[in-house]
């Protein structure tokens, strides 16, 4: 669905293939589809020389073992993941910065700011962010209202958007959603 493995945020432009099991690890599995993840160009940097024994494979980690915390986007291993992967899954993090990295964090952030700009819908969100989705339905089915920009106690200084919410899948204003990020004319999403 074009997000990256490791991150599981939809990556707006190409992304890269990442051998889970490296090459200098195996070579034997260095065409062997069942080892590739799709990934972003950094994180598949950043794992090159790791030994895929001390990291959690993406493709093992089931619904509800990680979890993002609000209002810091800090993801952490939750109570959800077996205890036998538990120290591997907080390596995992650690080793690839997945935990809070400031350039994961801030896709986090910039996805999070289109949710409160209301540029795209909760469900839009659960498409592109799924984590980050999943911690605003958590927070707003404990605290009983919707989230909001005011919501997050941290500050930021983004321009003043459309307040109308967009439900639709193609929610940018010339029927074409640019990924957080992504370069253009004009102002983009989580710009300063």
């Amino acid at each position: 669905m074009g997000r990256c493995a490791y991150t599981a945020m939809w990556l707006g432009s190409p992304g890269t293939a990442d051998h889970f099991v490296s090459i200098d690890e195996d070579r034997s599995l260095a065409y062997e589809w069942t080892n590739l993840r799709y990934s972003v160009g950094w994180l598949n940097s950043r794992k090159k020389a790791l030994v895929s024994k001390r990291l959690l494979d993406p493709f093992e980690v089931q619904d509800g073992w990680f979890a993002i915390l609000l209002p810091s986007l800090q993801l952490q291993v939750t109570d959800r993941c077996p205890p036998a992967l538990r120290d591997r899954a907080g390596e995992t993090l650690r080793l690839l910065g997945l935990d809070h990295d400031e350039r994961v964090v801030r896709y986090r952030r910039q996805w999070l700011h289109e949710y409160e700009q209301r540029r795209v819908s909760l469900d839009f969100l659960e498409d592109k962010a799924p984590l980050v989705a999943r911690a605003v339905r958590d927070w707003e089915a404990r605290e009983g209202r919707q989230w909001s920009a005011g919501s997050n106690q941290v500050t930021t200084s983004f321009a003043a958007a459309p307040s109308t919410a967009r439900t639709g899948k193609t929610p940018a204003r010339s029927g074409r959603k640019r990924a957080p990020g992504a370069k253009g004319r004009g102002s983009r999403p989580g710009s300063r």
